[in-house]
């Protein structure tokens, strides 16, 4: 293969990945909604290595409960993998276990930048997490955007990959993803093995890997104030659930999969509030057990075409509150917080997958609480391709204020 058949194969395979809260988090909500009783939602199988284990969940958030030395990847020249488990917090303030990849380049120096920067990942099985998918040869696992972190390899940045979706794969819970993105920066400052504690931290992340980095830029104030965050680069970023979903019909979709793994997924994480499990019929009990431990192209495989008038047996669009509530409560543009850090934010205008009102309005809104951000658009035919366009700027932006340069605001 050549070099720019192996550029377009990349670029076929990252538009299935379509953004882990992009068209899925549009289409859940016509899956919750509308319900009274309470169900048992379809975990993962817990990984079988002890390393995971949420046994070990104790002490503050934040704190190492393992660490160990991971095998080396050619993916990663000359780089020492290690991997940290955790303490962090749920949804409901419980305390998990957490896990994030660690990537030391050959050239770190004492107390150079740490970098956390939060995959895209489309999940329910927690062998699609990027500790477990960055070893993975099999296609519907493996992430094939990983090479692109050897640009901040070279400049000697310590990089955390966090498995942000938890130990639970609670896909679509982008607040819990921001807490383990910060106590996943909290554990790597307090091993001495990765020579980071005093580190200059800065964290990157597009589209469901930009929700959990918005998210946790917004929370870093009051969740993690002790974190040095010098800067932020998120891209788009699906800031408002509820919006998105408002928007969505019931008629069949190619990417109903990512929708129906979506509700399972906030159904994990909140149990009490959506008990998805008895609103299926047949085909959603059927797909339900299919997907339980899936990554994304059998996701995409086994919803595509579906609705949710075809696997529910209630459809009635956001007619219950309680369903409102964990949209909101996982949609950054509706929390009060405002990031302290310097953020870089970058989108496309014509971007159909995500509500850019939302975008534009949060941005609006810290600029007018006094943060410094710089907004930038890219425009481009999908969002997708609006990633690969900012993510040298916002390398850049990140290695300014790892420099100390003084950012700057387009407010």
């Amino acid at each position: 293969m050549g070099p720019d058949e192996g550029k377009t194969l990349k670029l076929r395979t990252r538009r299935v990945f379509t953004g882990s809260m992009l068209t899925a988090a549009a289409l859940t909500a016509a899956l919750l909604s509308g319900w009274t009783a309470q169900a048992d939602p379809a975990y993962p199988a817990p990984d079988p290595d002890p390393f995971y284990s949420q046994a070990a969940a104790e002490g503050t958030a934040g704190t190492p409960i393992s660490v160990r030395r991971a095998p080396d990847l050619m993916t990663f020249p000359g780089v020492a993998i290690w991997q940290v488990s955790y303490r962090s917090t749920n949804s409901e303030n419980k305390p998990i276990a957490a896990v994030s990849t660690i990537l030391v380049p050959p050239n770190q120096a004492q107390d150079g930048p740490l970098l956390s920067y939060q995959h895209i990942v489309n999940a329910l099985g927690t062998g699609c997490a990027p500790s477990r998918a960055l070893y993975a040869s099999d296609p519907n696992i493996v992430i094939r955007e990983a090479p692109i972190l050897n640009v901040a390899l070279q400049r000697g940045w310590t990089i955390a990959l966090p498995d942000h979706l938890g130990p639970n794969s609670a896909y679509g819970a982008a607040r819990l993803g921001g807490q383990i993105t910060l106590d996943g920066i909290r554990a790597v400052q307090k091993i001495p093995e990765l020579r980071s504690a005093a580190s200059p931290v800065g964290m990157a992340g597009y589209s469901g890997g930009g929700m959990a980095t918005a998210w946790a830029a917004a929370l870093a104030p009051t969740y993690a104030p002790e974190v040095n965050l010098v800067g932020v680069a998120e891209g788009g970023v699906p800031m408002n659930l509820s919006k998105m979903a408002n928007g969505l019909g019931q008629d069949p979709h190619p990417a109903f999969g990512l929708a129906f793994a979506a509700a399972m997924g906030l159904e994990r994480e909140y149990p009490d509030l959506l008990p998805l499990s008895n609103q299926l019929n047949d085909l959603g009990r059927s797909m339900r057990t299919e997907l339980t431990n899936a990554c994304t192209n059998d996701i995409l495989r086994v919803g595509a075409g579906r609705s949710a008038s075809q696997v529910s047996t209630s459809t009635s669009l956001l007619s219950s509150p309680e369903v409102r509530k964990v949209m909101d409560d996982n949609s950054v543009e509706l929390y009060p917080g405002v990031p302290t850090a310097p953020v870089f934010e970058w989108h496309t205008p014509d971007d159909v997958l995500i509500p850019i009102d939302s975008v534009v309005n949060t941005i609006s809104r810290y600029c007018a609480a006094g943060a410094t951000v710089q907004s930038q658009l890219f425009p481009s035919p999908d969002h997708l391709t609006t990633a690969v366009l900012g993510l040298p700027t916002a390398f850049e932006y990140l290695q300014d204020r790892f420099d100390g340069v003084p950012a700057p605001r387009s407010c």
